[in-house]
């Protein structure tokens, strides 16, 4: 059977796993004192950090992987790599020390205990896994194992955005009220495709078989903040979602809007548009001394009670607050790297050092278990809770 036909019979296309593989570029010699990677899925972000890698010491991209060729030529094209069609082929690689995971979301679990199980230290990007069972089962492969593993939620490996959480459990704004978060974008989300048999391989982000959406993908970063921030997790989430703009036969939804409740009743809201850009990325945390807001490279204090208030009638009401003049206040300025980067420059030290990384499988699993509460509820149009039952804990 012809390798074309093979694919699109048995669904291979759109799952993302292939089970013929072939093998690009010469024999690979085996780096002293280099952590050498295999980057299994080579579309932009298994790209994007193929090219950071590059920049950093002591780890080098010796291998890629990806089921579509021209993907595949993509990331040769960033490394000085081999290449493979089959990402079981590159983990028998015993040269290969360690892998990084950017397939479909819905992948991510199987690749993952599949590394685990040949012995390759692992960074799985976010949002780890699909499904509270595929979260379940990962996190206990990964527990026995004894590779690192880190979960790829770069902001939690940011300095700056460690520094933040350090403040604010120093009391910098007092009492934590709320979270408001954001990611807004103008776009559509969707990628050319140049056959349409390969439609949901490429766009998988639109199909819930693969995908979580925007809550996955985008949201899941500011969640995993939230829980950072908090040390603990939501104990219910409600909220709505859409295919309100784009209507091009997508089933996740170009909007989303979900409110998690934590213990001693702080709320937390993730709002994502794609119609509508308006302040981007941005995260806004609430104290009764002040408030922080953040986004990817910056962060603000603003103390309470420091805005320009304007006195004045307003409806009926004399005395009332007629407008108030705010700014994103002090800047909490620290020296940083890219997110990205300081993220596989922790995975480099875990590795050397044995130890476990900030971004682990039990904060991936965490933010993992409210990504899947949030699309329940905004699914199931219901007030979903946290499980008792959830091995996390």
């Amino acid at each position: 059977m012809k390798r074309r036909t093979f694919i699109k019979k048995t669904g291979i296309a759109a799952s993302g796993i292939v089970a013929s593989g072939y093998l690009y570029g010469k024999v690979m010699p085996h780096f002293t004192n280099t952590i050498n990677i295999g980057v299994i899925g080579t579309g932009a972000r298994g790209c994007g950090l193929t090219s950071i890698i590059n920049s950093i010491e002591n780890i080098n991209v010796s291998a890629v992987c990806d089921i579509l060729p021209f993907r595949l030529n993509q990331g040769l094209s960033k490394s000085n790599a081999i290449g493979y069609s089959d990402y079981r082929e590159l983990i028998e690689n015993k040269d290969i020390d360690a892998v990084i995971v950017a397939t479909p979301f819905s992948t991510h679990a199987k690749i993952a205990k599949d590394a685990l199980d040949a012995g390759k230290h692992v960074y799985c990007e976010k949002t780890l896994a699909k499904g509270f069972e595929e979260i379940n089962t990962l996190v206990v492969k990964a527990q026995k194992s004894k590779q690192i593993f880190q979960t790829g939620h770069q902001y939690h490996s940011s300095r700056l955005y460690a520094h933040v959480v350090d403040l604010i459990n120093e009391g910098k704004i007092g009492n934590i009220l709320s979270f408001e978060c954001q990611w807004n974008r103008h776009g559509n989300w969707r990628k050319k495709v140049p056959n349409p048999e390969f439609e949901k391989a490429i766009n998988w982000r639109m199909y819930r078989e693969f995908s979580g959406g925007l809550t996955a993908e985008l949201s899941s970063h500011q969640i995993d903040f939230v829980n950072w921030i908090l040390g603990t997790t939501p104990i219910q989430v409600m909220g709505v979602g859409g295919v309100d703009y784009w209507n091009d036969g997508r089933e996740t939804f170009d909007n989303t809007h979900l409110i998690y409740s934590y213990p001693n009743g702080v709320k937390a809201t993730f709002k994502c548009l794609t119609s509508n850009a308006n302040e981007g990325y941005q995260i806004k945390v609430f104290g009764d001394k002040g408030t922080i807001i953040i986004d990817r490279k910056n962060a603000y204090f603003l103390p309470e009670g420091k805005s320009e208030k304007v006195m004045g009638e307003v409806d009926g009401v004399t005395g009332a607050t007629a407008s108030s003049t705010l700014n994103k206040g002090e800047p909490l300025n620290i020296e940083h790297l890219d997110p990205s980067k300081q993220a596989l420059v922790d995975f480099r030290s875990a590795i050397i050092n044995n130890e476990q990384p900030k971004s682990n499988i039990i904060t991936g699993a965490k933010t993992a278990l409210c990504v899947q509460m949030g699309l329940d509820a905004m699914y199931s149009n219901e007030i979903v809770k946290w499980s008792p039952n959830s091995i996390i804990g």
